[in-house]
């Protein structure tokens, strides 16, 4: 939102289904290089948002069956809960980011950290 540009690989952007979308819509393919609006992100977040994609670019998708999944606050990675020990407008803000751009996976481990700081306070 605040104008800068991110050179990043389309596999890791590609993490993000609202990115994915954009360029299957665009019928931009991987050797092109135009930039992709995000106005709903700043930049500092958006480079944690890119970081966090690329640590876990290699990671199985997330299951789609919601409704039979467990629900599970105790199984984040050592690296996302080193990642996540952010303030809370930061975390707050990857929240955001994440649900804009649709990424689950940081969805569900900022949510996740969350709840463990409710836990921890109640």
């Amino acid at each position: 939102s605040d104008g800068e540009t991110f050179d990043i690989d389309t596999e890791i952007a590609k993490q993000s289904v609202t990115i994915k979308t954009m360029l299957e819509d665009l019928g931009i393919e991987d050797s092109d290089s135009d930039p992709i609006p995000l106005p709903n992100v700043n930049s500092a977040i958006l480079k944690k948002v890119i970081a966090w994609c690329t640590q876990h670019k290699d990671d199985p998708p997330p299951p789609e069956d919601e409704e039979n999944r467990e629900r599970r606050t105790d199984d984040l990675s050592p690296y996302d809960v080193d990642f996540l020990k952010v303030d809370q407008g930061t975390l707050f803000e990857l929240i955001l980011a994440a649900n804009y751009l649709d990424i689950k996976g940081l969805l569900d481990a900022t949510c996740k950290t969350v709840a463990n700081m409710i836990k921890g306070k109640a």
